[in-house]
């Protein structure tokens, strides 16, 4: 009797184990099915995303301690890695691509389709999504996303290795989410030109190359003590200690509108460095690390009946070469108007002025 209570003990346990296996089986297969073969559950898991398209564009984004990397030598767009991770955590599935244009879909998506790859740290062992163990880096979605849909309220994706497409969307949000997956690097720079605290600056020097009796340069001599210096002639001089420290508090963030190496064509690219330079900011911090800006005049966006040659000069943008001139970028003066202020404004005694500044401007 009591060999039988306990083999029906021990069937009741493994029927109970079975049950909950297939109910787990089940549950993951429900809430993870279509939907998870583009989603991620687990967004802070990622540790990779590659992205390429037809184009040959290629983009891989690296989580590391300091943030995002892009191809592993610039900064990633902190906005733009949050729209991603947040599309990668609510895109669903609305339907599968209809029988009478999956073919049509199919063959669109072989010549325009961007192929997305996302690795994870994930567990070797995980048990009832409960107990992990040993994790390491995988490998663990691979899909293509396409065009959106002829209303723009969903895009085609389709996951590698499979037959059938879908349409997709994000709940809520009524537009297409392939730009979000794009394989262009420009797109995922981040734009920041200077990030350095005021602590961290060694010295800031401000050339004004048409008028060079403006330029200065500003040292850090001390703990809350600087020497501002004429380029012209080297002569120290009296300055106003707010307005200083107002000038290097504003390097905390100074940042592009938009990077231009792969929009202008080369030979207006070529014409813009060999016009006048309007400016160069150079800043060095305290390990020693320089960053420059060098600012060039652009004219006016207008139309064709107004020759290029007598448009007037854009006082709302400037072009600029950064990154030891590797990039050429459009910045806006209202952002850096704040660090071009010329060194008649930093001399003690002196009031706040406003001028209009007149450049020369040819490209």
């Amino acid at each position: 009797m009591k060999k039988n209570k306990t083999a029906i003990i021990i069937a009741i346990v493994m029927i109970a184990i079975a049950i909950v296996l297939i109910w787990n089986n089940r549950y993951l297969t429900t809430i993870r099915g279509e939907s998870a073969d583009f989603m991620v559950w687990d967004t802070a898991s990622i540790t990779k995303v590659y992205l390429a398209d037809r184009m040959d564009h290629e983009t891989l984004l690296e989580r590391q301690e300091q943030g995002w990397t892009l191809n592993k030598d610039f900064k990633a767009h902190p906005k733009k890695i949050d729209q991603l991770m947040y599309t990668l955590y609510r895109v669903r599935v609305r339907m599968p691509v209809s029988r009478s244009s999956h073919d049509h879909i199919i063959a669109q998506m072989a010549s325009n389709s961007t192929k997305v790859e996302i690795y994870q740290n994930v567990p070797a062992i995980n048990l009832f999504n409960k107990i992990k163990l040993f994790y390491k880096e995988k490998r663990t979605k691979v899909f293509y996303v396409g065009e959106a849909t002829k209303d723009s309220s969903g895009t085609f994706m389709l996951r590698e290795g499979a037959d059938q497409a879908y349409i997709v969307y994000i709940p809520g949000f009524r537009g297409y989410i392939s730009t979000r997956y794009s394989a262009d690097p420009d797109d995922w720079r981040d734009h920041t030109i200077f990030h350095e605290s005021l602590a961290n600056i060694q010295s800031v020097t401000i050339e004004f190359c048409q008028e060079p009796e403006r330029g200065f340069h500003l040292e850090n001599t001390g703990k809350h003590q600087y020497q501002l210096t004429s380029l012209t002639n080297n002569n120290p001089l009296p300055y106003d200690t707010l307005k200083v420290i107002n000038l290097l508090a504003s390097f905390n963030d100074l940042r592009f509108e938009s990077l231009l190496n792969n929009i202008l064509k080369p030979s207006r690219m070529d014409s813009i460095k060999h016009s006048p330079i309007i400016h160069r900011i150079t800043l060095t911090n305290k390990d020693g690390k320089s960053a420059s800006v060098t600012t060039f005049g652009k004219k006016v966006e207008a139309s064709n009946a107004i020759p290029y040659e007598e448009r007037a000069t854009d006082v709302d943008r400037m072009f600029a070469l950064i990154n030891d001139d590797h990039d050429m970028v459009l910045i806006q003066n209202y952002v850096f108007d704040k660090v071009l202020k010329d060194i008649n404004y930093y001399k003690a005694g002196n009031p706040i002025t406003f001028e209009i500044d007149h450049y020369h401007v040819v490209e």
